[in-house]
């Protein structure tokens, strides 16, 4: 079972018992929190999809640690006009542990998207093939085969070679 949520402006496939890291939160570590912009859930095969979020359904994680990440060095330079700079940045992340993911209101759709909807039948007429017409133009030099079909209006040409004259 996984779940695409959006925490943060951004969007995550989360699954319970997974830990990811987002985009710095203003909760304190070790408390709960609960993600209810979910727009797609999966169970057992079964994919529910939101318009634009699933009503009722919630992520539940936990709040493990505020840390930053990795320093990002930026450096711009252009060549010949003694023009450099080098700035970094260290992004702010949280790390949150997925507890667990609340289905309530897929059930519901599930069980809706499952009533079958009659289709009626539609006959669909075979057109007769229709037959191909040949034209053959003699030249002085060479002689050319051209081939048109009347359903799609194609002609394809085959070229054949000149015959060959006995040089004396």
């Amino acid at each position: 079972m996984y779940a695409i949520v959006e925490i943060a402006g951004q969007q995550f496939k989360v699954e319970a018992g997974k830990k990811i890291f987002v985009h710095r939160l203003e909760v304190e570590e070790g408390n709960q929190v609960e993600f209810d912009k979910v727009l797609l859930i999966e169970e057992d095969g079964k994919i529910t999809v939101g318009e634009p979020t699933i009503k009722d359904a919630v992520i539940e994680g936990k709040i493990l640690d505020h840390m930053r990440g990795d320093k990002v060095i930026i450096f711009k330079k252009k060549r010949k006009k003694g023009y450099r700079i080098k700035n970094g940045h260290r992004q702010n992340f949280t790390q949150v542990e997925i507890i667990r993911i609340n289905s309530k209101g897929s059930d519901k759709k599930a069980t809706a998207e499952k009533e079958e909807v009659k289709v009626s039948e539609v006959k669909v007429k075979e057109k007769p093939v229709k037959e191909k017409k040949t034209v053959t133009k003699k030249t002085a030099d060479k002689k050319e085969k051209t081939t048109v079909n009347k359903s799609t209006g194609e002609k394809t040409t085959g070229k054949k070679p000149a015959s060959k004259k006995a040089l004396i």
